[in-house]
């Protein structure tokens, strides 16, 4: 289990993060939601030590954040940023490599250029393993960022807007992935403003607004129209399509 206790984060001087406690399951798939600026991939960068916290506290298993040295960090929890810095000149497969770095220390095993092939593999990526990242589409880079993350092959993982610059296709497939691995017992925390992909997928959704926790529990409880219509300040309207639910604005 990830949790925060009274986390408070400021940027440049500001406050963005305040008093946030939550308790994120282990082995679960949580959704991050929430309007613009509500603070979501603050709260994602944070939990990933990308961020220094001007408060409060992060335990993971009841572990202290900070007393986990980097080495094993990288180990335990990897991450994918909305605007990660890649060098234009490197092959997806150079890119999905570095995901190894943490096991190879750069000697690269068999064993790693097998979880190197099998996350360019999951993500549609097979065509595109030689290719230079200058010469792909955004989204194409987007999964390539994202199968560096899989390759890593850690129990936590934290995915800021996976589904930017993705068609539906590949969108339903990083979800499918997302969930694949929260089953096979992996902790996923994942920042989505989509809210049916939300409720689709999530076993958990925390909704933040303003820097602050307007609600959180299982993706039955946040995902209703009661809750989304306060958070967003708008009508919204829940759905059932299909045996799913699906989020509509009036």
């Amino acid at each position: 289990m990830i949790e925060t206790r009274a986390l408070s984060v400021a940027l440049s001087g500001k406050p963005v993060l305040a008093d946030i406690s939550v308790a994120l399951p282990k082995g679960r798939l949580t959704a991050l939601v929430g309007p613009n600026g509500a603070g979501k991939s603050t709260l994602l960068m944070t939990l990933g030590r990308l961020l220094e916290p001007a408060s409060g506290d992060i335990l993971i298993d009841g572990r202290d954040l900070r007393a986990v040295p980097p080495r094993e960090l990288a180990l335990q929890l990897s991450i994918l940023r909305q605007e990660g810095a890649i060098g234009p000149r490197l092959t997806v497969r150079d890119l999905v490599s570095f995901g190894r770095y943490p096991h190879s220390h750069g000697r690269l095993t068999a064993a790693d250029r097998l979880e190197v092939q099998r996350a360019i593999d999951r993500l549609d990526l097979a065509g595109f393993a030689d290719r230079y990242l200058d010469t792909l589409s955004g989204g194409q880079k987007q999964r390539a960022q994202i199968a560096m993350v899989l390759a890593q092959q850690t129990d936590v993982i934290l995915l800021d807007e996976p589904l930017n610059n993705l068609d539906l296709a590949h969108a339903r497939r990083v979800m499918r992935i997302a969930r694949e691995e929260a089953d096979a017992g992996r902790t996923v925390i994942v920042v989505l403003h989509d809210l049916t992909v939300a409720a689709a997928y999530a076993d958990h959704v925390v909704a933040m607004k303003a820097g602050r926790v307007a609600a959180e529990g299982p993706s039955e409880e946040v995902i209703s129209e009661e809750v989304l219509s306060r958070l967003f300040e708008t009508d919204v309207s829940v759905a059932e399509v299909g045996g799913r639910r699906v989020v509509l604005t009036l």
